[in-house]
């Protein structure tokens, strides 16, 4: 039936055929959606959060993590369909860890009040705890994600929000090969706990993966391609699995799936909560450059819209966060610190990696294309077309099938 009504349409026949061929461009803009990035405030120059929302719709970004609760941010994202990850900052967790209704206090007051408008659907609780050196913060970090879960699931929100936290990859005593991935002799003993939480509320591990750092303290000794993610570089084979890798952020991935693995835990999945490449740096930061950061972010992004997982989890997209979405003048540290970002504070490009604004329609997509302006714009629309024609096509099966 859906046959002979197909046949009596062949235009959209052909039309269909030449979108999928032609306009490859339809299918990308939903497997974009789900690139997330890291939008810092740590700034005194940026833009209100309503027009930081209308950017992140505009480049078809799908997933935002913020390090705060900031209720003008969170009400900025209400009805954008965006994903977000909140955080509670280290100074709350040993109260929320003491107290469960410290923990249900924080959540009633700073997300509640905006759930299910903005989509929060994760709770990054610290960051990068298990590496620094106060162990009553350590002790307190599981406690605490505890306490917000059961939290979570008195206000009825534990179906939709997730609670983790966000790992140095300095947790690992070996990241390579790979499949030799252990945790520190430190980091073990709360890794189990961790991972034993994760496992029961189906969470995920997060790791904040920077191959810079590994560049920038040895550049004569690391492949420069190799961490940057470039896909012609011939990469590492890990001697004991014999799987290939030409990412050092996906090797990273899986080390820590190994490292889980050994204490029981490696079926939790495992996403990127940072990762990103400074285009500015000090002198004796080696690699800092606009064109490594910008063929660094590129790299990602096209691995994120093949849908490519690790070698080791190939059929599972690797969920990544890019950091960051601005250049963010008040952090402390080294120049790099303040060079992560996409985007200057007035919102003009610090490089193109590919995610480009279409301000000539209100429904403005992602653009992958280096044509004219005047070819981009007809294959926007065309692409437009070709969504509506496949939505058509959709629709006279399902009629078909129900008849």
């Amino acid at each position: 039936m859906a046959a002979a009504l197909l046949s009596k349409s062949p235009r959209l026949v052909v039309c269909a055929v030449l979108c999928i061929f032609l306009f490859p461009e339809v299918g990308v803009l939903r497997r974009a959606a789900a690139l997330g990035i890291n939008y810092g405030q740590v700034g005194n120059n940026l833009p209100p959060p309503p027009q930081v929302v209308q950017l992140l719709s505009s480049l078809r970004i799908g997933k935002v993590r913020i390090y705060d609760v900031n209720p003008q941010v969170l009400s900025a994202f209400a009805g954008t369909g965006i994903e977000l990850i909140v955080t509670v900052p280290d100074d709350l967790v040993p109260g929320m860890a003491a107290s469960a209704s410290q923990a249900l206090q924080w959540l009633a007051a700073g997300v509640r009040p905006y759930f299910p408008a903005t989509r929060v659907t994760g709770i990054a609780v610290g960051n990068e705890v298990f590496t620094g050196n106060d162990e009553q913060l350590k002790a307190s970090l599981v406690p605490a994600m505890r306490n917000l879960h059961a939290a979570l699931a008195q206000l009825g929100m534990d179906a939709y929000v997730r609670v983790s936290t966000a790992n140095s990859l300095a947790v690992l005593a070996t990241s390579y090969p790979p499949s030799q991935g252990v945790f520190t002799q430190d980091a073990a003993p709360y890794m189990a706990q961790l991972l034993r939480f994760l496992a029961d509320t189906s969470a995920p591990f997060w790791i904040n993966g920077y191959p810079y750092f590994a560049y920038k303290d040895d550049p004569t000794k690391v492949s420069l391609d190799y961490a940057l993610s470039n896909p012609s570089h011939v990469g590492a084979v890990d001697p004991y699995t014999h799987l290939q890798y030409t990412s050092m952020l996906y090797a990273q991935v899986d080390a820590v799936t190994f490292a889980a693995a050994r204490l029981g835990y490696g079926n939790v999945a495992v996403h990127v909560s940072e990762t990103g490449w400074p285009s500015k740096g000090d002198a004796d930061e080696a690699g800092a450059t606009v064109e490594n950061a910008r063929q660094y972010n590129r790299n990602l992004l096209m691995r994120q819209i093949s849908g490519e997982g690790t070698p080791l989890r190939p059929k599972l997209r690797l969920e990544v966060y890019l950091f960051a979405l601005f250049n963010e003048d008040m952090k402390p540290g080294p120049t790099s610190e303040r060079n992560y970002g996409l985007y200057q504070p007035d919102m003009s490009m610090v490089y193109n990696v590919g995610l480009n604004q279409q301000a000539t329609t209100s429904a403005a997509s992602l653009s992958l294309a280096t044509s004219p302006a005047s070819r981009r714009d007809v294959r926007k629309d065309f692409a437009g077309l070709c969504l509506v024609t496949s939505l058509a096509i959709l629709l006279i099966i399902t009629q078909a099938l129900l008849l």
